[in-house]
């Protein structure tokens, strides 16, 4: 009879027991980069008004400054989207091709460095341009950071450091919000210099990350020239009825998150702008100061406590997409994505009904991260499970992308329908509206899931 110490070792009780110290350095380099890749993004969201008012200033009158910038914020976020898009496509295919780390590098001194040009822009269009090359390594660093997780942590753990990966989105977030509130007293250029940082991460990654061994294994097969083995082929994942299966649904998928957060729950601060400028104006600080100084004043009050409200948003952010991974390991991806779905729709309208001043911002804004950004964790979680290594980064990139090309009407629809629905006695009323009909986008979703595969407790497919 065999004694107790011969048994089976049991296996690790938590997911984050029992793994090596490599993965977790993998880990702790691919957040990085996407923490930085989403500080980059949002650094724009959090000045938008600010820069384009500023910028528009010598260009339109004083009546139509407000609605001009409104309307120039969701034009160049539609185009960012469309650079991010763009990004994903290219760099999907060469994080296949070329490697998961090469491609990281790579994308990211592109968005560092062109984050940082921002702060040169003088017009809207030099603006949109700069915000689309940004958009173009922001949109290739995330499925070449994804791939390599999951192709580093052991299976049993990969779901939560995946879940993990995409909340320090929320942590870069909240970088963009905390930045922004210390410089809200100081020209907005600087913000987009301090945005040029992560690019010393590049040194770290070129130094200490080397390429997955399944990558290398599919590298090796590709080289044989058999048919079915090619690397990186967006064509590939058309050639058979699951992978086309596969590919739609996580297009559908990625449509509705991405849609819904940056065409209404990204514009929340926007929204407090509008609410809190009369009440900033007749503030007994501000009315004390000399006229001159007194637009100024109003400006970067307002700049602060969006600021403010945006950092709370991340903070459910956070909870959010780290709660989607572990809800998804206990009842499967595709349940745990239906009630976010349903719970991110509710959350815009009433957030954006909801929200009379700041207090009721604070309580809106952190239930509107939860709920806006769990289908992000999703994506980082599902996407990598739904396609083989060869074709991995260049299924989460088309997915991710061509979900971006989809939404990208969405903000810009946005800015007009506000410009539509305007009140002159009530300058909130146009994008409270606006944003209760864009958030409809979250239903593309259910379209996707009739035909997704349900991936919870299989190995990634080879």
């Amino acid at each position: 009879m065999a004694s107790s110490t011969d048994a089976a070792p049991q296996a690790p009780r938590w997911w984050f027991q029992g793994v090596s110290r490599y993965a977790w350095m993998v880990l702790v380099v691919c957040a990085l980069g996407w923490l930085f890749d989403t500080m980059d993004q949002h650094l724009f969201t959090l000045v938008r008004q600010r820069s384009l008012t500023e910028i528009l200033r010598s260009q339109v009158s004083a009546a139509d400054l407000d609605g001009a910038a409104k309307q120039w914020g969701g034009i160049i976020t539609s185009v960012f989207l469309l650079g991010w898009a763009a990004g994903g496509f290219l760099f999907g295919v060469i994080g296949d091709r070329l490697g998961r780390t090469r491609t990281m590098v790579v994308t990211i001194l592109i968005y560092s460095l062109f984050t940082g040009l921002n702060a040169l822009v003088q017009t809207p269009w030099q603006y949109a341009i700069c915000r689309f090359l940004t958009a173009m390594g922001v949109g290739g660093e995330f499925a070449a950071g994804a791939a390599l997780v999951a192709e580093v942590w052991p299976a049993r753990s990969r779901p939560m450091a995946l879940g993990f990966l995409q909340a320090l989105s929320a942590v870069g977030n909240m970088s963009a919000a905390v930045i922004t509130y210390l410089l809200s007293n100081v020209a907005w250029q600087w913000v987009y210099v301090v945005g040029a940082i992560p690019a010393l991460l590049v040194v770290w990654i070129r130094r200490s990350v080397k390429e997955p061994e399944s990558w290398e294994h599919a590298k090796k097969e590709a080289e044989k020239g058999e048919v079915g083995k090619e690397l990186g082929s967006i064509r590939a994942l058309f050639s058979t009825k699951a992978l086309t299966r596969n590919t739609l649904a996580g297009v559908l998928l990625g449509t509705a998150g991405v849609g819904g957060v940056w065409g209404a729950g990204f514009f929340l601060p926007d929204l407090l702008g509008s609410v809190m400028k009369p009440i900033v104006s007749k503030s007994a600080e501000i009315m004390a100061l000399p006229g001159a100084e007194q637009q100024a004043a109003i400006s970067a009050t307002i700049q602060a406590l969006r600021s403010k409200v945006f950092f709370v948003q991340q903070l459910g952010a956070f909870l959010g997409m780290f709660g989607y991974a572990a809800l998804s390991q206990r009842i499967g991806r595709k349940p745990a994505l239906s009630l976010t779905l349903i719970l991110a729709f509710l959350s815009v309208n009433a957030a954006f009904w909801g929200v009379r001043d700041i207090t009721s911002a604070y309580i809106l804004a952190f239930p509107l991260g939860v709920f806006c950004l769990a289908p992000f964790s999703a994506y980082a979680v599902y996407f990598p499970e739904l396609f083989p290594t060869r074709l991995r980064s260049t299924g989460v990139g088309f997915c991710y992308n061509s979900a971006r090309i989809l939404a990208a009407f969405a903000p810009a629809a946005l800015g007009t329908l506000a410009n539509q629905f305007a009140n002159p006695l009530d300058e909130t009323a146009g994008l409270r509206q606006a944003a209760s009909i864009v958030a409809f986008i979250y239903f593309v979703g259910f379209a996707g899931l009739l035909f997704a595969p349900e991936t919870r407790g299989k190995p990634l497919p080879e």
